[in-house]
């Protein structure tokens, strides 16, 4: 199959607005959000009013058919600002290039960007505008834009910019994906919702309590469309879009565990390692605090340290050691980190690796457990190197996860625990009612789907009178069977329409109103949270909300099938 040569694809998507969409069917960097390789869209856009201003240029994959491009249409003589959400390495060939053509532009952008560019484009003298979120800038005909900070550890010069004439919102990092079509905007949002929630759990994950801060400072700006730094643009599923970040964020933040990411980056290899190892730990259910220590304040990763589970601590090498922030930070650590505490250690460097030989020395010596091999890493990491480092993140979260289960364990089963556990590949009767109306189903494609939340999944026929009972929100009842005859030949039989299928059995009411079979094995109280459309079924995803086991002496009750064609 020939893959699509990079192009840039231009459109007008606001009053003197345009998106240039710099577009690559092929995975450009081996980086773990690039990991479900559909390509990506690096977006730029250009605000010709009195004034012109030209907001976040692609990497260096695209400079020149970006400045191409470009010069079609505009000239960039003529470009008053470059205005920054974030300045990297990658950007530098890009910035440089149209410096040289246009000496006139000021960047703009916050003070750690205007630090990160001086070094990137190695030009102290450079014409920049540090915007701290207090001041604006007026373009002309409506155009005053609005600065609002978002730093996170990865990004710590993270800068949204906010267009009231056109109530446009440049998010930079945030609600971006790596997709590359031919979309400008959401229509059919909900099929980028997978792509948008995969780079959330790799880029915004380990930052959660900053993305929420984030989501405040712009809370009460009138958005009528995000600009991303990558993928579609977000105007038909924006208010959903937001709503789920939300969401992902709680679950981030409610998790029991959490790991302290402590690191600093010189060249942005080692904050790519840092990465790759919070999306392993993030997968396994592990929250992580990401600490960028070269902006954090020593109060703050001692409380980090303090309130995890285990600590991670990475450094690039330069000039032989570890900087003086990773320095800094190791001291805290081993102050005041329990010894019980897991620890692991991961680096990047060029010519040699002392600064990692020092940390692992360091912690060695104070007596912590390691839940990894230190990870060394010579120059930039590639994808075999990115999926190592992710599998090391999740056993580490699964080491700490397993430490905190043995000192529980003495704990009882809840009742629920004990009924949740009886779904094995169980017989079950699934009852629901609403109203006036109730019905039931024999059911036996029936498995836990989660553990936290305790949820399952039921495969319910299009053609089943149950299935209009079994929608987003609806409550029901798994009924788990023992072993014996009784009850499943019961429902064995054919209904006549409005039949009571419960008519001879004894019955009560659950605290949800269905139906709970007295003569069951145990019985769950379930809430349908989601289904998907499978062939002729459909998939119901629910969280189980309590139950309890009636008959403890009993066995499960299992059906096996001669056939895979029918029950």
């Amino acid at each position: 199959m020939s893959i699509k040569p990079r192009d840039v694809q231009v459109l007008p998507v606001a009053t003197d607005t345009r998106v240039f969409r710099s577009r690559s069917w092929a995975r450009l960097r081996f980086e773990v959000e690039y990991a479900l390789a559909k390509g990506t869209t690096a977006n730029c856009f250009l605000i010709e009013a009195n004034k012109i201003a030209l907001i976040d240029p692609p990497g260096e994959t695209f400079t020149e058919i970006f400045l191409n491009a470009l010069q079609q249409r505009v000239d960039i003589k003529k470009i008053d600002y470059v205005i920054l959400g974030h300045v990297n390495p990658n950007r530098a060939a890009t910035l440089k290039a149209l410096f040289e053509i246009a000496p006139q532009i000021t960047f703009v952008c916050s003070n750690p960007g205007a630090i990160n560019l001086r070094g990137a484009l190695e030009n102290a003298d450079l014409p920049i505008l540090v915007k701290r979120g207090e001041e604006t800038l007026d373009l002309g005909k409506g155009h005053h834009l609005e600065f609002i900070p978002t730093p996170n550890p990865r990004y710590p010069d993270e800068l949204c910019t906010y267009d009231p004439q056109t109530e446009i919102l440049y998010t930079d990092k945030l609600f971006g994906a790596h997709i590359c079509g031919d979309q400008v905007f959401d229509e059919g949002w909900q099929s980028f919702l997978e792509d948008r929630r995969y780079y959330f759990e790799c880029v915004m994950a380990p930052h959660a309590r900053q993305v929420d801060t984030a989501l405040e400072k712009l809370s009460d700006l009138k958005v009528r469309m995000y600009a991303p730094n990558h993928g579609p643009m977000v105007r038909y599923g924006l208010i959903e879009l937001t709503k789920s970040y939300r969401e992902w964020i709680q679950q981030q933040t409610n998790q029991e565990n959490t790991v302290a990411l402590i690191y600093a980056s010189a060249y942005g290899n080692t904050a790519t390692v840092a990465q790759a190892i919070a999306h392993g730990i993030t997968k396994a259910g592990v929250r992580v605090e990401s600490i960028n220590c070269e902006f954090a304040d020593p109060a703050e990763i001692q409380e980090a340290v303090e309130k995890s589970a285990g600590f991670i601590m990475g450094s690039p090498t330069l000039g032989g050691h570890a900087p003086t922030p990773v320095q800094t930070a190791l001291g805290i650590v081993l102050a005041n980190a329990s010894k019980t505490k897991l620890a692991g250690v991961f680096g990047s460097y060029g010519w040699s690796g002392e600064a990692i030989d020092i940390l692992e020395t360091k912690l060695k010596d104070g007596g912590y457990r390691f839940g990894f091999d230190p990870i060394r890493v010579k120059f930039k990491p590639d994808d075999k190197t990115i999926q190592f480092c992710e599998e090391a993140g999740t056993d580490f979260a699964q080491a700490i996860k397993r430490t905190n289960r043995v000192r529980v364990a003495s704990a009882p089963a809840s009742s629920l625990e004990q009924a949740v556990g009886r779904i094995l590949g169980s017989l079950s009767v699934v009852t629901a009612k609403q109203g006036d109306v109730s019905s039931a189903m024999l059911a036996s494609w029936i498995s836990q789907a989660s553990f936290s939340p305790p949820g399952l999944t039921i495969s319910v026929a299009k053609d089943r009178a149950l299935e209009t009972l079994m929608h987003t929100g609806n409550p029901f009842v798994v009924n788990i069977l023992a072993e014996g005859r009784e009850i499943r030949k019961h429902f064995m039989k054919n209904y006549a329409p409005g039949q009571d299928r419960f008519a001879g059995l004894e019955t009560t009411d659950a605290a949800n109103g269905s139906p709970v079979l007295m003569g069951a094995l145990a019985y769950l109280e379930c809430t349908v949270k989601d289904r998907m459309e499978v062939g002729d079924h459909w998939l119901v995803y629910a969280t189980v909300d309590d139950g309890k086991v009636l008959n403890q002496d009993s066995v499960t009750a299992v059906h096996h099938r001669k056939s895979g064609n029918h029950y």
